[in-house]
């Protein structure tokens, strides 16, 4: 509840600050939509990506706080005036959004429904026997879940999502986390595109530089950026580093803690709701990955124009394989690739009698229901993005201090550079925007005969993958979420911390280089220090490991002790009395003569005291004697004077009974126990009818027949 009530406090503010701005009658002469010249191009074009960042992080909730991130940016771009603030959001924010990104929607949809055929086929649960049987280890699948996100280096889109739909079945197997396997994807799809040539994110940065003053081509310059892309590059070595430690730190230690211990994944709700075909095989799962890579690779390098004419109607890259891919469109190319392998993929799982058609049919909501979540998280992160960059001009501001920041750190200027690339990404969601706004910034500070234009380059590059990385509006980060169906904001909580150990030993590495200008001496000294840092890391999480046994051990012995205690207490009094009868416990030979009363008797035995109770069982032989004398001189009268005798009053039974009694201790104790015990023979005469008294004596004389009176 105190946790609901922080990120309810965190919301209301803002919720206030909305509300307080839409009251301002701040109607502007006219309805020209321009942007706000007051605050364009100065560091209030920042602002509404931090609010929606810091609300996201404090209350975990990612639709809420992009909106108003979204509104916050609107009202400092139309200077608060209501309606076209609310224009603004509409039009140049969401439905823009909208229609630049349809065609990645379409891909989203498309491959949703591809991972659900391989998932109701069987081949994803095929698969994951498969790799059970395998890969016997955490470690392994890890690796393998590495390995294949360095595999898929076409697209960042694409990696993430064919990653995370191939790998969930073997990490859920494995009792890996979704958030650490959301880490896995998103530290190995970007990174891999931005230091591989054939990729789209090669065709966006070799398209920026290509009309630029490098006296290189665009993808030339890429390619002798790649040694210096140490983000990238740390990243590779971070992840395997910290896979055969067998450690995590942060936020991703307690989700690894949870999953190993208690199988708790801390996966979407319907995620973990697999389908167990038995028919599917592991080639369910290969063909259709495989032909949807081919598919894309195709219908990338078509619009590009590698065939003969692109998608624009030129013909300038004709079976120029580089060139097609610097020249097409990753947003039309995946929709095209896409439904092409869906439609065979469709074909062939009918033709293996995996499913049938209406089974299969019914797999294309389920694609869709899946993405709902990033399609919604993604038009909102760009609408985001648009008032930011084009309608408060985040650019110019970034321009104007790198331009500054030229003049007194020139050495220093790589580092600078890696670190507002890192921010203008972290704050805008987008690294292909980061790197085309400050590759030309970087070009035209370093000529192109200094080696420290390709350093520059380089730090661009790597501090917008960091950025993106980094970002909870970026577009690959909610890919990665998507792909391994995890809640968006736990996987952001718990890469930052890796994210950040990397970028600050990248920092350090791109000092190195602005001094030196050294290749070999920057990554011997980065590689040593990222390493110096985990170990530290690995021996601080022993001791905390440690420390968490012995206290477990100490809980774990203080239970026992506790259930010690209780068992000490059972043993000794194994049969507790009541509490009435515990401070006179009853012995044995007494219990032993209780059951052999009759019940009329059991009442008033509890009655009487222990020696009253001897004397009642154990009456003097020559009592008894003459008792018996006398039954035998009543036995002789007449039947008249016998039955007269039965029926006598209960008043004289009563009498012989207390008579009886007070042959024993004359006590005050004896005589209360005694009317009790008349009392309960009072009520026993009235239960029972006067005809049928037939109790039998010990010597065999019916008690009907024999006088009752008790001589004295």
């Amino acid at each position: 509840m105190k946790q609901v009530s922080r990120r309810l406090m965190a919301f209301l503010p803002m919720t206030a600050l909305l509300c307080g701005l839409l009251t301002v009658p701040a109607f502007a002469e006219g309805e020209e939509e321009v942007a706000n010249a007051a605050l364009y191009g100065t560091w209030w074009a920042l602002v509404p990506p931090f609010i929606a960042i810091f609300l996201a992080l404090i209350t975990k909730e990612a639709y809420g706080s992009l909106f108003i991130g979204v509104v916050a940016g609107a009202f400092l771009a139309c200077d608060f005036h209501p309606l076209r603030t609310l224009n603004t959001i509409i039009e140049d924010g969401l439905m823009e959004s909208v229609k630049t990104n349809a065609g990645i929607f379409i891909f989203l949809v498309l491959l949703g429904i591809v991972v659900a055929l391989m998932n109701a086929a069987g081949g994803s649960a095929a698969f994951g026997r498969w790799a059970q049987k395998n890969i016997h280890s955490r470690v392994g699948v890890q690796l393998a879940t590495f390995l294949l996100g360095i595999l898929i280096f076409i697209d960042d889109y694409f990696n993430c999502l064919t990653v995370g739909s191939v790998m969930r079945p073997v990490t859920d197997r494995q009792r890996i986390s979704r958030p650490k396997l959301a880490y896995l994807i998103d530290a190995t799809a970007a990174p891999v595109c931005m230091i591989a040539p054939v990729s789209s994110w090669a065709a966006a940065v070799s398209g920026t530089a290509e009309t630029l003053d490098t006296g290189v081509s665009g993808l030339e310059l890429f390619i002798r950026a790649i040694p210096y892309n140490l983000y990238s590059l740390l990243t590779f070595l971070f992840i395997i580093l910290l896979v055969l430690l067998g450690f995590d730190y942060g936020p991703m230690r307690r989700f690894e803690k949870l999953a190993v211990r208690k199988g708790e994944l801390s996966a979407l709700p319907d995620s973990l709701e697999t389908e167990e075909n038995p028919r599917g095989r592991v080639i369910d799962l290969l063909f259709p990955v495989v032909l949807l890579i081919i598919t894309c690779t195709l219908g990338m390098l078509y619009v590009g124009g590698f065939f003969g004419t692109d998608w624009w109607g030129g013909t300038d890259y004709k079976w120029d394989f580089i060139g097609a891919f610097g020249n097409t469109d990753a947003f039309v190319g995946l929709p095209w690739g896409s439904i092409i392998a869906l439609i065979v993929i469709v074909a062939y799982i009918l033709f293996r009698g995996c499913l049938t058609f209406q089974e299969a049919m019914a797999c294309v909501p389920k694609g869709f229901n899946a993405m709902g979540s990033p399609i919604i998280i993604l038009t909102l992160a760009v609408s985001l993005k648009t008032m930011t960059n084009d309608k408060l001009g985040a650019a110019e501001f970034v321009h104007d201090a790198m331009t500054g920041a030229a003049e007194h750190l020139y050495s220093m200027l790589p580092a600078v550079i890696f670190l507002v690339a890192c921010v203008l990404a972290f704050a805008s969601g987008t690294s292909w925007g980061t790197f085309g706004i400050l590759i030309p910034i970087v070009i035209a500070i370093f000529p192109s005969s200094s080696p420290l234009m390709i350093i520059g380059i380089s730090a661009c590059l790597a501090g917008a993958v960091c950025g993106d990385h980094c970002s909870p509006i970026s577009d690959t980060t909610i890919m990665a979420s998507a792909g391994a169906q995890v809640e968006h904001i736990d996987h952001v909580s718990t890469q930052l911390p890796y994210a950040i150990t990397v970028a600050a030993v990248s920092f350090v590495g791109y000092i190195v280089a602005g001094f030196f200008q050294d290749l070999y001496l920057t990554w011997g000294i980065s590689a040593i220090v990222l390493m110096a840092v985990l170990l530290i890391f690995r021996i601080a999480v022993f001791f905390i490991e440690r420390a968490e046994r012995k206290r477990e051990e100490n809980e774990a012995l203080r239970a026992a002790a506790i259930r010690a205690e209780e068992e000490a207490k059972k043993a000794e009094n194994p049969y507790p009395l009541e509490p009435d009868s515990i401070d006179e416990p009853e012995p044995p030979e007494e219990r032993a003569s209780w059951n052999a009363e009759p019940s009329e008797e059991r009442v008033s035995w509890n009655a009487e005291p222990p020696e009253e109770r001897v004397t009642w069982n154990a009456e003097p032989p020559e009592e008894r004697d003459v008792w018996n004398t006398e039954s035998e001189e009543n036995a002789e009268e007449p039947e008249e004077s016998r039955i007269e005798e039965a029926d006598a009053p209960e008043e004289e039974e009563a009498s012989d009974v207390s008579e009886d009694s007070e042959e024993g201790p004359a006590e005050n104790a004896g005589e209360e126990s005694a009317d009790e015990d008349a009392t309960d023979i009072e009520a026993s005469d009235e239960e029972e009818p006067d005809n049928d008294s037939t109790a039998i004596l010990d010597d065999g004389t019916p008690q009907s027949e024999v006088n009752l009176t008790k001589p004295e």
